[in-house]
């Protein structure tokens, strides 16, 4: 999941994005606000981390200016201004969430996590390749109609890589998604599931849709489009 973090403190910047991209995430960077504007309408984000106190463009007018031109990506407003007027005017712009600083990393990914997965259940498609039908809603997958059963991690691997098609997940990126815990480097644990999901989806002759890409992971592979 790529995010972006916007903040004139390029020291802040370095460890966030060290932390984040240890986390799971690809992170994008601005130091100021016109700078993260640009980067906003030419890229597509899970998330935007923005300080107020921004060069050129300030946090307020960029959240407006973000959903004036109706983006609904989630917005994290990191700042020192902790009175309740600050905080109410940032979310009467559009921000979704608001941490003052100091704050603790932990609560920063909690946060960011949380927008990330309300927003995606808000807008949560049905999820297609060829006949291969996903409803991450009603958690079912079924091929030209008929339910295969699959297990929970089975399903939250398909769903994440049907999400994000043709993107290449490594093993610990899978398990940080899925499992929700560091991988220790030694567990096959995502190699036994990939294969019960393949097993699965080879009486369809789908088995060769989750590609393997040697050295890095796994990816969906769509040939219908």
């Amino acid at each position: 999941m790529k995010i972006i973090l916007i903040e004139d403190n390029r020291d802040l910047v370095q460890v966030l994005a060290e932390g984040l991209t240890e986390s799971g995430f690809v992170v994008d960077y601005a130091y100021d606000g016109e700078e993260g504007l640009n980067k906003i309408f030419k890229n597509e984000y899970e998330c935007i981390v923005l300080d107020i106190m921004l060069p050129k463009t300030d946090g307020y007018e960029l959240i407006k200016q973000v959903r004036e031109a109706g983006k609904d990506t989630p917005i994290l407003v990191l700042t020192a201004k902790d009175s309740v007027e600050d905080r109410v005017k940032g979310l009467e712009e559009g921000a979704d969430d608001y941490l003052v600083k100091p704050f603790d990393f932990r609560e920063l990914l909690a946060r960011i996590n949380a927008l990330i997965r309300r927003h995606t259940e808000h807008k949560r498609p049905i999820l297609q390749c060829g006949p291969l039908v996903l409803d991450p809603v009603a958690r079912e997958c079924r091929v030209d109609g008929e339910l295969i059963p699959l297990r929970k991690r089975e399903f939250d691997i398909l769903e994440l890589l049907m999400r994000y098609e043709n993107q290449v997940f490594s093993r610990e990126r899978i398990i940080a998604h899925v499992w929700k815990k560091e991988y220790d480097g030694t567990s096959n644990v995502v190699d036994v599931h990939i294969k019960y999901l393949r097993d699965k989806l080879r009486p369809y002759n789908l088995e060769g849709i989750v590609a393997t890409v040697r050295g890095i992971g796994y990816k969906i592979s769509c040939p219908y489009r």
